[in-house]
């Protein structure tokens, strides 16, 4: 029975080609975005979920609680790490993670015997406690985990790295020089290689060096333990399995009131600390940067509502033209039935024919999918191989999708075209029901409804990534090069940098605008307590810093080597640090700011004040800033605002000037604009996907219109021979076929501009700074749509209207 439902539909698939080719595109474009989307989705649902404890890892999370409010921040101080293993017998082992806030990268050489040195400046390095593979999973090509880390100047690499550094030969117990605070110039034996943990991990490595060398250490070593300042250091514990984690989250309030309370009340704060799992940190942490960059779970339902609206899409095509083409299948319905067929016959005759479809869309979407997958993975910034198409579970996932897609697609028509009576049928009393003709302009309807959702989205995004690239930042941040110092002599090279005429300013600094700021004061005012202190971030910078940057002043002045007596003691806040401490701006000068650390008292006098500006990218809501002066001159960054945009001959000026005084160590740079922009990496790559993804639902829906346009000259065609007989223009014939699908656009557009309003406002709620959604977005989107859709529909009514009448008319 089943091979015969196979057989007919294949005949019928063969039989009517237009109908055929019209599905079978769609569905395969619609199984095709579907499958990508899926796999993509599927990738960052499974990042953390591959470690051996996955279940019963967390990161100790904390919550600073001051007079000015709550803020949640996931680094500790180095003391807690073994504080909570000794302190609570669930907890199997505790490991430390250390980000490096003085250089954003290190410099690895190879030096083998015979062979001239190698150097390569590197991200993605952390330094961790010897636990660390005790806690998480790694993959080991080479080495033992349990032991890689044991002796102090070990390194573990990845299996990119390794193969960058020594080609495709073991690295195993081989050295390599580690440069910067990392290592200090020493050199450390390779004790293990493991994959890449790329779409895997939060912790995206390229290599592991213990935390006990380099700076790290030497701090460690030299602070008194704290557990209320020196949060650095990114805290994971493992659980024994099995424990209540809500239960235990309660006991670290004793935890806090037995090692911290005392010290915090001198601090003039409160905190207390929290368990976060570490397969939750990627998308459901609401915390921005965990190690590596994390995502949104929001994101994941975009791009699932994408991917299940473009396969219905698909499949309302399918229904519709099947149900339109109801009178030719009635004939063939009614004869089923005088000759014995019952009605789970023909559906089952009917659905198999959908079946046959999807399962031929599959095929070809399989293919589509595995040749595309290099441009998705650019389009998403994933590294998403074909071999995952052949995973068990994918196949599976498919093949369920397929199932799904053909019931979907087949269902109504199904059942709809097996209840025909055959005798009406047979006596040529059938008529397409109005049921179905209302069903019909539903689906439309609701393709069109969310086509236009999508191109509200693709236009407001648009607009909001265009806003964050245009939006005033309080500062230049055009032709400003930023090169990483890491260690050398910043004087000397500024004095080199500045023998170019087209270099107007040098500066240097440890942070610059973009990049996290990891450090900050308490401070409060004289007359106030410690207990109602304030955060605020700190930059230390040279006198030239804020001259370089282009900031505003508002009061008072900046720092200038002019003013020998501005010492680290003096400093230049924004206009937000006076609105915190509620000091008004014509009393700013001179106000006195006190910091108390390790017992003492610290006094900061206020010189100057800029205008508020965006230090950290638009998503947060400007803070409290402060500048003061190194007292040295030694800095993590230094800034070079360029008068040209042509870079041809400042940039090997830069390179040369840099290789007399820093041989050893490769010329680095990048421009301040485009590090601002990698801010807005996770919303540019949704917008990305957001555009490509409308315009394939815009597509899949006209295809289906156009076909429902054929369908409906077709059944008029003695109509438009009658009205051309008599007098009809081509243009009155193209409007009588036209206007019906207009009014379904226009409804269209009424229902998706609120929803769209909606789910796009919520989704600009996680900026800061934002668009305000103007009337003219829905206008300009209604429009485009409607202009497409009466393209699509006016190419068959055309047709239709210059057929001649004659033929029309012609008996059959």
């Amino acid at each position: 029975m089943i091979r015969n439902y196979f057989t007919v539909a294949w005949r019928n698939l063969v039989r009517n080609k237009a109908f055929s080719a019209i599905n079978i595109i769609g569905l395969t474009t619609g199984m095709t975005c579907c499958m990508l989307l899926l796999l993509y989705i599927r990738s960052e649902l499974s990042f953390d979920r591959h470690h051996e404890f996955a279940d019963d890892l967390y990161l100790v999370n904390s919550e600073a609680i001051n007079a000015g409010g709550h803020e949640v921040y996931p680094k500790l101080s180095a003391s807690y790490a073994q504080a909570l293993k000794a302190e609570y017998p669930e907890v199997m082992e505790a490991t430390r993670l250390w980000v490096n806030i003085i250089e954003d990268r290190t410099l690895l050489t190879v030096d083998e015997r015979g062979k001239p040195a190698n150097s390569f400046y590197e991200t993605k390095g952390y330094q961790v406690d010897s636990t660390f593979f005790d806690v998480f999973s790694y993959t080991f090509l080479e080495g033992d985990a349990k032991t890689a880390l044991n002796d102090p100047h070990s390194v573990v690499l990845s299996e990119e790295l390794a193969h960058k550094l020594f080609g495709n030969t073991p690295v195993l117990n081989k050295t390599i020089r580690v440069g910067g605070t990392t290592g200090f110039g020493e050199n450390f034996k390779i004790t293990g290689v493991y994959k890449g943990e790329q779409a895997r991990s939060h912790i995206d490595a390229r290599f592991f060096v213990p935390m006990s060398v380099g700076w790290v250490a030497a701090f460690i070593r030299e602070q008194p333990a704290t557990y209320t300042g020196n949060n650095l250091y990114y805290t994971y514990v493992r659980l024994k399995p099995g424990t209540d984690t809500e239960k235990f989250n309660r006991k670290l309030a004793a935890f806090m009131n037995k090692y911290v309370r005392q010290s915090l009340k001198k601090a003039g704060f409160d905190k207390r600390i929290f368990l976060v799992p570490v397969k939750n940190i990627h998308l459901y942490s609401q915390l921005a940067n965990i190690v590596t960059a994390t995502s949104s779970a929001k994101y994941l339902y975009i791009l699932g509502s994408i991917a299940l609206f473009t396969l219905l899409i698909a499949c309302i095509n399918f229904m519709n033209l099947s149900t339109a083409r109801s009178a030719k299948r009635a004939t063939e319905v009614g004869v089923r039935k005088v000759l014995g067929a019952g009605k789970q016959g023909l559906v089952g005759q009917f659905l198999g024919e959908s079946m046959l479809l999807a399962i031929i869309s599959l095929l070809i979407a399989s293919l589509a999918v595995s040749l595309s997958l290099p441009a998705f993975n650019q389009l998403t910034g994933k590294s998403l191989a074909t071999s995952e198409l052949i995973n068990p579970l994918t196949i599976i996932a498919f093949l369920i999708l397929t199932l799904l897609t053909g019931l979907a697609a087949g269902s109504y028509p199904a059942f709809y075209l097996s209840v025909f009576k055959p005798v009406d049928v047979i006596k040529g009393r059938f008529t397409n029901q109005s049921s179905s003709l209302g069903l019909r302009r539903g689906l439309v309807v609701f393709q069109f409804v969310v086509a236009i959702g999508l191109v509200v989205a693709t236009i407001v995004i648009r607009q909001q990534m265009n806003f964050l690239r245009d939006q005033p930042l309080g500062f230049v941040k055009d032709q400003q090069l930023v090169v990483p110092l890491h260690g050398s002599n910043y004087s000397a090279i500024k004095q080199e940098m500045l023998k170019n005429s087209r270099i107007a300013g040098v500066a240097g600094a440890d942070y610059y605008p973009g990049i996290t700021n990891q450090t900050n004061f308490s401070l409060y005012r004289p007359d106030q307590s410690v207990n109602e202190i304030q955060d605020v971030k700190t930059n230390r910078v040279s006198p030239e810093f804020m001259q370089v940057m282009r900031f505003s002043l508002v009061a008072g002045r900046l720092f200038s080597r002019d003013f020998p007596g501005d010492t680290a003691s003096r400093i230049v806040v924004n206009e937000a640090t006076l609105r915190k401490f509620a000091i008004p701006l014509k009393k700013a000068i001179g106000q006195k700011l006190n910091f108390d650390w390790q017992g003492t008292t610290n006094v900061y006098e206020i010189v100057g004040v800029v205008k508020d500006f965006h230090f950290a990218d638009l998503h947060q809501s400007i803070q409290p800033y402060a500048f003061h002066l190194s007292l040295g001159n030694q800095f993590n960054y230094m800034v070079a605002h360029i008068q040209t945009t042509d870079m041809s001959d400042v940039l090997p000026f830069l390179e040369n000037r840099w290789k007399t005084l820093v041989a050893n160590e490769p010329f680095e740079y990048s421009f301040l604009n485009e590090d601002f922009q990698k801010n807005y990496q996770s919303d540019t790559r949704t917008s990305r996907i957001v555009n490509t993804f409308t315009i394939v639902s815009i597509l899949i829906s006209c295809l289906g219109l156009l076909g429902l346009a054929a369908f409906a000259a077709q059944q008029r065609t003695k109509e438009i021979g009658v009205r051309k007989v008599l007098g009809a223009s081509v243009t009155n014939v193209v409007a009588l076929l036209t206007k019906d699908f207009i009014k379904l656009v226009l409804l269209s557009i009424a229902i998706a501009s609120p929803i769209a309003w909606y789910a796009m406002n919520q989704w600009l709620q996680s900026f800061a700074y934002k668009i305000d959604i103007e009337w003219w977005v829905f206008a300009v989107s209604g429009l485009l749509t409607l202009g497409i859709a009466l393209l699509t529909v006016s190419f068959q009514s055309i047709k239709a209207a210059l057929m001649n009448p004659v033929k029309s008319l012609r008996s059959e």
